[in-house]
């Protein structure tokens, strides 16, 4: 079941202001703020049964600065930070036990430098080395 979802409002006009959206069967799908159709600050997103999903920053309409998704069962799954909408810093996922899954860094989408993979019991189980690739013009 996917929310429904619109930058404009019942009106058609672009919407400005706090938003809330829901679910086709009225449950709260996520609450943030829109400015001039764009989804601007502080965004939370839910999950059906009502926990929270994710929650992060949009700028000028582009997911920015650090996010953080939920399990069902509230524990957190991953973090990780946007620039322009594209995955940079350090991104950090979680097994369902809580134990830190694997980290590393991202760079423009694109994994760079070292990666580590954990077991559920937080033990160092692989180590991958990513070279940054340049774009070609």
């Amino acid at each position: 079941m996917k929310a429904v979802t619109s930058n404009l409002d019942a009106e058609g006009k672009l919407k400005d202001g706090e938003c809330k959206e829901y679910y086709q069967d009225g449950r709260l799908a996520s609450v943030g703020s829109y400015r001039g159709g764009e989804k601007v600050g502080r965004w939370q997103y839910y999950l059906r049964n009502g926990q929270l999903r994710a929650v992060g920053k949009f700028a000028a309409g582009k997911m920015t600065g650090p996010w953080k998704w939920y399990r069902e069962n509230g524990q957190l799954m991953q973090t990780g930070s946007f620039v322009d909408e594209k995955k940079s810093s350090i991104w950090q996922r979680y097994h369902p036990n809580g134990a830190l899954y694997d980290e590393g860094e991202f760079l423009g989408n694109q994994k760079i430098g070292e990666w580590r993979v954990y077991d559920a019991k937080g033990k160092l189980i692989k180590t991958t080395n990513h070279k940054s690739r340049r774009r070609q013009s």
